[in-house]
């Protein structure tokens, strides 16, 4: 469905995207995850032809992003970080300008509209001008705007950018949704664990480069040996500390903050973590709970990330 070979953005010396390969395949979603300048809005700029690769190509559904930049506009639904609103307008006049845009008949717009309403929950707004939406309704107004010519392929930068938690779910549900009709998706954003429920795989891209990339599962993985464990006392707090910074695979070791419990990283194994545990309860610690604290996605981030160095 989407196809990315060495796709490559410069700047005179500056290198914005650097031989990025990557394969999304219909109907599935994708996560990119990175920060501020790591490449992603320039990815999805280059996708949806609003800007020339320097090097490399992409293909949409078949068509060279380059070569035949009309027929993957059609093939797109393009949501971009920043997008313009036109605010004098209703939210149906809205929808009704750009499907006229794409050539939809009005008959069909008449029929397309209120559906696409329904779809993003703003059917109780379709007579309210856009310049009076919150920013939630207008995030969900612009992907109805994408999705306006049937699109199989939605290209979402930042989507939930600057949502409240309430207006974060709704959109969450929504991409859930057009998952669910068979749309491949294509979504960047800074809230990774919320990634991580939706995408069925994810790419890290940093400084231009993709260090990253498979499901959530596989990618935490790579931090085998690399654990948060969180041990509750009963009591005998300082000597359980003592213990455990003894131990040759326990380091950064801290102190929380209710008195009765700390946390450390562990660098052994499975069985190695359970080894530890029993040998504390066989000398007489009193450990009311010893738990592993699952990673999430931006522990993920950081650790991949970290000391990365491109030559």
């Amino acid at each position: 469905m989407i196809e990315i070979i060495d796709l490559t953005k410069k700047y005179g010396k500056f290198t914005a995207l650097d031989k990025l390969n990557l394969t999304i395949e219909k109907g599935s979603v994708f996560g990119f995850v990175g920060q501020n300048g790591a490449g992603k809005s320039t990815t999805f700029s280059i996708l949806a032809t609003l800007l020339s690769p320097t090097a490399g190509t992409a293909y949409i559904n078949g068509f060279n992003i380059t070569k035949d930049p009309k027929a993957v506009r059609n093939q797109i639904g393009y949501m971009p970080d920043f997008f313009g609103i036109y605010d004098q307008l209703k939210t149906v006049e809205y929808l009704d300008f750009y499907g006229a845009s794409y050539g939809i008949s009005q008959s069909e717009r008449k029929k397309l509209i209120p559906q696409l309403l329904e779809l993003v929950n703003l059917t109780h707004k379709q007579d309210s001008y856009v310049d009076v939406l919150s920013r939630g309704m207008k995030q969900r107004l612009c992907l109805a705007r994408s999705l306006i010519h049937d699109p199989e392929v939605l290209i979402l930068d930042e989507p939930a950018s600057g949502l409240d938690p309430r207006a974060r779910v709704e959109m969450r549900e929504i991409l859930k949704e057009l998952k669910s009709m068979g749309k491949t998706i294509l979504i960047s954003s800074h809230i990774l664990p919320e990634l991580a429920e939706m995408c069925d795989t994810i790419g890290i891209i940093d400084q231009g480069r993709l260090v990253a990339q498979g499901s959530v599962a596989e990618i935490q993985q790579r931090l085998e040996g690399d654990k948060l464990i969180i041990v509750k006392l009963h009591s005998n707090l300082e000597r359980a500390i003592q213990f455990f910074e003894d131990q040759p695979a326990v380091s950064r070791l801290v102190k929380g903050e209710d008195g009765n419990s700390f946390q450390f990283i562990f660098t052994g194994n499975a069985e190695e973590q359970m080894q530890l545990l029993k040998t504390g309860l066989n000398h007489d610690l009193a450990i009311v709970s010893f738990a592993e604290v699952e990673t999430n996605l931006e522990d993920i981030f950081m650790e991949i990330t970290k000391g990365v160095e491109l030559t």
